[in-house]
């Protein structure tokens, strides 16, 4: 041990304040450089690392001090002796590819846990941090939150991302969870931008049908909408067919349709989260002009684009105004206004349910199919369906200890 001059610490015990202090202070006093650290607390129980060189030839003194340190503050400690080819090994690996990794449901038990680790195991990707974004969980069941999020730091570059992918996607819909895996970057801790779509998103339903229901035309509706939806058929084509059978639907149907909308749960946290925090924020809709304005004035949406209806004498004419938002105009909107807010690409957030959201989901830094059709969520690389959509806000990196009602009412 004497001769050996990077040693590895490993301090284990009941959490004490002042402990890291102490044992940071012998090491300062002895000229020891300290080239890692880190530290974690679980049930008030300490595990910290501490990785330094002698610089003076003098590591049998600095351990001895150590020693009596952990002795008077009852924590157990442990010496390990690093060679350098082991620690020029161990600075090789930073520069290896980085990835986040985030777990998000109603409830989240081992078995989920167990199932993606797994996974990241046998992609030859190693887990070197693990932390918990929600809070923390009572015994109590009635007592517990409605979500339950933990966040995977992963390292090296996986055997084939593709297949981890679906991997991940089928493991989802199989153990009745969320998961997000996103590449670490600083793109990924900047998001400055979030575009969504508003039926089905925003909203609980498909304002089309509602306005064809008030028509008496519902059913025939539905059917072009849900065919639309699934990718069956092209966007303006069944746009075109549904807007011509509201012909005649007197427009105050619009205002009682809107105050009572069914909206989507958790919206009312996620907004006042993002723009408290600084987001851009808009709405890219296949919908309509008048319920994005809606939801625009209620919400404070910097943005809304949608299509217009055309009305005469106070009635529908089955006629529209302008060009039609459809999936290729969503993702060249999402493109202008980062252009506007001079935000990069990386930085945006896209979130959709429909097929003719995923030209958006697929240019965006960080797409998200929320409660999305087989097909969208499919070709989605993060998707979002057991929780309400405040679940972005894990999947961007908040923990619920910075979403406190107190911090956001500041």
């Amino acid at each position: 041990m004497e001769n050996s001059e990077i040693i590895l610490l490993n301090i284990n015990g009941e959490d004490k304040q002042g402990l890291t202090a102490a044992l940071t202070e012998i090491l300062a006093k002895h000229g020891a450089f300290i080239l890692d650290i880190g530290q974690s607390d679980i049930h008030r129980n300490l595990s910290l690392g501490i990785l330094f060189k002698s610089m003076h030839n003098n590591s049998g003194d600095i351990l001895k001090d150590l020693l009596f340190k952990a002795y008077e503050m009852d924590v157990n400690i442990r010496f390990t002796p690093i060679t350098e080819e082991r620690y020029s090994n161990w600075v090789s690996m930073q520069g290896k590819n980085r990835y986040i990794i985030t777990l998000l449901g109603r409830i989240l038990t081992a078995k989920q846990i167990a199932a993606v680790s797994r996974i990241i195991a046998e992609q030859n990707l190693n887990i070197d941090n693990m932390i918990r974004l929600t809070g923390r969980i009572p015994l109590n069941v009635e007592e517990r939150a409605a979500k339950s999020c933990v966040e995977l730091s992963v390292r090296g570059t996986p055997n084939d991302r593709h297949q981890m992918q679906q991997s991940f996607m089928e493991l989802s819909s199989s153990l009745n969870f969320d998961i997000s895996f996103q590449e670490e970057s600083m793109y990924r801790r900047m998001r400055r931008l979030i575009c969504f779509d508003m039926d089905s998103t925003l909203i609980q339903t498909e304002v089309i049908d509602e306005l064809a229901e008030r028509a008496g035309v519902g059913e025939e509706v539905k059917a072009i909408t849900e065919s639309a939806m699934h990718g069956e058929i092209d966007f303006e084509e069944s746009f075109r067919q549904r807007v011509k059978l509201l012909k005649g639907l007197d427009v105050s149907v619009m205002k009682e349709i809107a105050m009572n909308l069914p909206i989507t749960e958790g919206l009312d946290r996620l907004m006042k989260v993002l723009q408290k925090v600084g987001f851009k924020t808009a709405i890219l809709s296949g919908g309509f002009t008048y319920f994005g304005n809606y939801l625009k004035d209620k919400y404070g949406f910097d943005y809304m684009y949608a299509n217009e209806l055309e009305i005469e004498n106070g009635k529908l004419t089955g006629n529209y105004v302008g060009d039609v938002v459809d999936g290729k105009r969503k993702a060249e909107l999402l493109r202008l206004i980062a252009q506007v807010e001079r935000i990069d690409l990386r930085q945006t957030v896209a979130v959709g349910d429909g097929a003719n959201d995923l030209p958006m989901l697929g240019i965006a830094g960080l797409g998200i199919a929320f409660h999305a059709k087989p097909k969208v969520k499919l070709n989605a690389e993060q998707s979002l369906s057991t929780v309400g959509i405040d679940g972005i806000l894990y999947f961007l990196g908040y923990k619920d200890s910075m979403l406190d009602s107190k911090i956001l009412n500041s």
